[in-house]
């Protein structure tokens, strides 16, 4: 038997995107643009519910092309509302228009938005050491200084513990528990 993390499901899409993707280091920007903007989108609610939708989610946001999601006017914002494959919250999808035009900027300043929030890690992943959920916290010193600095470039719904759940997903760091199968898959 596979032993996982305790927060995963029996879904397939659920196992799939635990024993593929969460924990596992993303340095490409669109995907981190991608990965920022569903994990702002579940604020609220469960990721699960985000992940079932991130299909509906790619047709809608060009594939996370963020040039042209930052080029996105007042219509295509109220035309997305309208959109129930996705979370249709106005400021949800509004900040994730506004948070185009961040990343935009982010990488005209730093030459890519991976060096950027990278280097909130110096550039390597957190492998923490955890043998129970519980002992997984929400958020660190390092969210905090990442969503601290995010809002002041003018990000949106990048609290805290956005920004640990978005680490812990684009493999910041690794919070597998040690008794999960991946645990040791992940780089150090």
């Amino acid at each position: 038997m596979t032993i996982r993390c305790g927060w995963v499901n029996d879904d397939p899409l659920y196992m799939a995107y635990h024993d593929q993707e969460w924990g596992v280091p993303v340095h490409d920007d669109q995907k981190l643009f991608e990965m920022i903007t569903l994990e702002g989108a579940q604020a609220g609610l469960s990721w699960y519910t985000v992940l079932k939708k991130r299909e509906a989610y790619r047709e809608a946001f060009d594939g996370f092309d963020f040039e042209k999601v930052a080029a996105y006017d007042d219509a295509k914002a109220a035309e997305l509302l309208l959109n129930e494959g996705i979370v249709r919250n106005r400021l949800k999808i509004a900040s994730t228009i506004g948070n185009a035009r961040a990343f935009i900027r982010v990488r005209e300043e730093f030459g890519s938005f991976d060096r950027y929030i990278w280097s909130f890690v110096g550039g390597k992943p957190i492998r923490n050491q955890w043998k129970e959920l519980k002992e997984v916290p929400a958020q660190t010193i390092v969210s905090d200084a990442m969503s601290k600095d995010l809002r002041k470039r003018g990000f949106k719904f990048v609290g805290s513990t956005i920004c640990y759940a978005f680490m812990q997903a684009v493999g910041m760091v690794n919070d597998h528990v040690e008794s999960c199968f991946c645990y040791g898959k992940q780089p150090i």
